[in-house]
């Protein structure tokens, strides 16, 4: 019996010391940060450059088979088709957005004199705008809303503008019907900012656009002149 005893007991010892450790491990395991930052792998944002071209076309599907006709040239140039939409009021107006890598490379583009000869074959009207931006904020997440309101407007100082902007919160946005997608500030004139939303309710959207309330709180951000509004629907 004596035997048994001092048998039982270095084996108990050994049982309480792996489930000691187990429960260690284990807890270990669950606290790990290596392991929860890999559970929760974000891809951080990067700004990126972007063409915007504007025109009205006589037909739509005659300038689209053009327009993608065109996008080996486009590329030479450092261009990349990123979104088209058509403006709602005049679906025959088309605001091409796509992605550049070079500036310089991109104007050379919007110059070259076959590009105009292409654009009139595809059924340009009138002369096209062409504007250059940085994207310094993105939201691509898909959601299931295709029509967008684009609101370009200069700021005296577009850091004391950003202030008020993001004072006045996403959700109060969210609330007059405007999503929040992007932001852009010109390349060529840093002070002139571009917003993009996606449009959930167009009545409250409009209403808030044109309120007493936003135009004051644009006064206070330092908005000059009046704001440049596009209402479109994507195409894609």
């Amino acid at each position: 019996m004596k035997n048994s005893k001092h048998f039982l007991r270095p084996v108990l010892i050994v049982f309480i010391a792996v489930v000691f450790l187990s429960c260690k491990n284990d807890k270990a395991e669950k606290e790990d940060p290596a392991m929860t930052e890999n559970d929760s792998v974000s891809v951080a944002f990067e700004p990126f450059k972007v063409i915007v071209i504007k025109h009205e076309v006589a037909d739509y599907n005659k300038w689209r088979s053009e327009y993608d006709a065109h996008d080996s040239i486009r590329r030479v140039h450092g261009i990349s088709h990123f979104v088209i939409g058509r403006e709602m009021d005049n679906d025959n107006m088309i605001i091409v957005i796509d992605k550049i890598s070079d500036v310089n490379k991109a104007k050379e583009f919007s110059m070259l004199p076959d590009l105009k000869e292409k654009m009139k074959k595809a059924g340009v009207k009138g002369p096209a705008m062409f504007s250059y931006y940085d994207v310094i904020r993105n939201d691509d997440a898909r959601i299931n809303l295709r029509d967008r309101l684009m609101v370009i407007h200069r700021v005296k100082d577009f850091d004391t503008w950003l202030k008020v902007y993001d004072n006045e919160g996403m959700t109060k946005r969210m609330e007059e019907g405007l999503i929040d997608r992007g932001m852009a500030r010109s390349i060529d004139d840093p002070n002139f900012v571009a917003l993009l939303f996606a449009v959930s309710d167009m009545k409250k959207a409009k209403a808030s656009i044109a309120s007493a309330e936003k135009m004051k709180l644009m006064k206070e951000a330092g908005v000059e002149g009046k704001p440049e509004l596009t209402f479109y629907k994507l195409t894609e």
